[in-house]
């Protein structure tokens, strides 16, 4: 009987922690929504996304400041009913007043290059899964940090940290030098507690961040 009642308090720790691990608080997004628009290009081609993807202004992608990574969109501009279809895979605007980046492709396929900024209608179509990330964790004692990128170039840092600053507080950068080569790292948080740290985490990997969890160490 004794072990029974050990075994069945095992079980329900187990199950706490991974709760605690897995809870994750997820957003609802309109099916449709009206929106000031504008695109982005050249100035971004062949530099890393929020996401890690590379951007490709010919590809049918574009930054939300909310939307999870892999949500696929319908935009369509109402003045002339174009459409186009897109993956959310980085973060932005930055600019006041608007609310979604479309690629240099979507934005000519909807008839927007000419203004350059307009009122779209946006409509959720889901999302692609395989965005999805899983944690990884490299130290088992605190203080504890998530490290979300890590650069060579302090500017795609910098670009990374702008993004994560919409939504999360705490984020910085920290310089390391590895084989003689010296790497920012992009990085949320200090945290004491395992849970506290794990939550962050598995947030930030269901977004579609590539992150893991890691000893916290001051910032430049």
């Amino acid at each position: 009987m004794a072990k029974l009642v050990l075994h069945y308090f095992l079980v329900i720790g187990i199950l706490f922690f991974i709760a605690s691990c897995a809870a994750i608080k997820y957003e609802t997004y309109p099916d449709i929504d009206h929106v000031i628009a504008s695109w982005y290009g050249h100035d971004f081609h062949g530099k890393p996304t929020a996401s890690g993807e590379i951007f490709d202004m010919y590809a049918m992608t574009c930054a939300h400041r909310k939307y999870p990574f892999g949500t696929k969109l319908r935009v369509t501009n109402p003045s002339n009913n174009k459409k186009a279809y897109c993956t959310v895979n980085d973060r932005g605007p930055f600019v006041s007043g608007r609310d979604i980046d479309l690629s240099y492709a979507v934005a000519k396929e909807i008839g927007l290059m000419g203004l350059g900024v307009g009122r779209v209608k946006v409509e959720y179509l889901g999302k692609d899964t395989s965005y999805i990330r899983e944690v990884k964790y490299l130290s088992d004692t605190g203080p504890f940090t998530v490290q979300v990128g890590s650069f060579r170039d302090l500017s795609n840092a910098a670009r990374l940290k702008k993004s994560l600053e919409l939504n999360y507080g705490g984020v910085y950068i920290t310089e390391a030098e590895i084989y003689g080569n010296i790497y920012y790292r992009v990085r949320i948080g200090k945290y004491y507690m395992r849970d506290d740290v794990c939550r962050l985490a598995k947030t930030l990997a269901d977004e579609g961040y590539s992150v893991f969890v890691t000893g916290y160490e001051e910032k430049i």
